[in-house]
């Protein structure tokens, strides 16, 4: 019997590679009712965030200027995607969500593949139909059906052995190299947040979070662990407790901790969520508590991060694309 052919779609937020790109990257993002749910039509919702974009985007160039003028997150999936094709048995195509000047040539690739299955790969550990899902949406809406018929996700993988493996191993490494003791630290996870109303109507994002906090702190007895949630944008209750809280108020929850190591439980690449707002506003909050406080950095290209992707490929179970669509 013939051995079907596999190709492989690695899929990323994307970020802006210039200061240029930055307008683009916010209006793609906030014009996605995935990530931004109103009540208007579709062009009327457009129309709006386009507006808020362009707003919007004089500020976060400046934000991202200070982290060197661009996102680090095209690159790093990139590098990603060249150390998985030297291991792979098959073709693999990236596709960067946000970055719309990438998006013709990506569905392309896609659409000219000749293979009989396409295995994606979300950069995203934790499902929520604003990552995950909107790029099954986008996919859906782009690709012909008999390619959609070929995909097959790897919906999430919150507490794959090898994934909770990882985390530990980097964060026991950090220890090490900066001579911190487990039972002297904070471990402060901090995952990127979500509007309480999608997991009100059934996002499992959320509990998915909590599953690697656990998992994770269980190799860890000695410390103490904390959840946040950062990154709030416009009205409406948002996951509790919020990052920027919990650093004003570290002094009173910490046990007397002499240590805080900030950890991107949710965040797989660092980007402006990483290298601008926690370094530039939660970090400065908690040494002005006297308190020692390191950051931890994203997988990025690291070569366990790679082993990690592969271990997570061998046996995840798969989802069509169809089953990761908001209805």
């Amino acid at each position: 019997m013939e051995r079907k052919k596999r190709g492989y779609l690695l899929v990323n937020f994307g970020g802006p590679r210039s200061l240029v790109e930055v307008r683009p990257f916010l209006e793609a993002l906030l014009t996605d009712q995935e990530v931004v749910r109103t009540k208007f039509p579709s062009f009327i919702h457009k129309l709006l965030f386009k507006k808020i974009a362009k707003k919007r985007a004089i500020k976060i160039q400046n934000d991202y200027a200070s982290i060197g003028g661009k996102s680090p997150v095209y690159e790093d999936t990139e590098h990603v995607a060249n150390a998985l094709r030297r291991q792979l048995h098959g073709p693999l195509v990236t596709f960067h969500r946000y970055l719309p000047a990438t998006h013709k040539e990506s569905l392309y690739q896609i659409k000219t593949l000749d293979v009989d299955k396409i295995v994606v790969f979300p950069m995203f550990p934790h499902f929520t139909y604003a990552t995950t899902g909107s790029c099954a949406t986008f996919f859906d809406r782009h690709l012909p059906s008999k390619i959609n018929f070929k995909i097959r996700w790897v919906k999430s993988y919150p507490t794959h052995p090898a994934f909770i493996d990882l985390f530990s191993y980097c964060i026991n490494e950090y220890l090490a190299q900066h001579h911190l003791r487990a039972n002297n630290t904070v471990l402060l996870f901090s995952a990127h947040g979500l509007p309480k109303l999608f997991i009100d109507t059934g996002d499992i994002y959320q509990s998915e979070i909590e599953n690697t906090f656990f998992k994770v702190m269980e190799q860890f007895p000695e410390a103490v662990g904390q959840l946040a949630y950062q990154s709030k944008f416009g009205p409406g209750e948002w996951l509790t407790p919020s990052t920027e809280d919990v650093c004003r108020d570290v002094d009173i929850w910490n046990k007397d901790k002499k240590a805080v190591l900030f950890i991107p439980i949710s965040f797989t690449t660092d980007h402006i969520e990483t290298l601008f707002e926690i370094e530039k506003k939660y970090v400065p909050l908690i040494k002005k508590k006297g308190i020692d406080v390191h950051r931890l950095p994203a997988f990025n290209g690291r070569k366990e991060w790679i082993d990690t992707i592969l271990a997570i490929l061998r046996d995840a179970p798969f989802s069509s694309n169809s089953m990761l669509l908001r209805h």
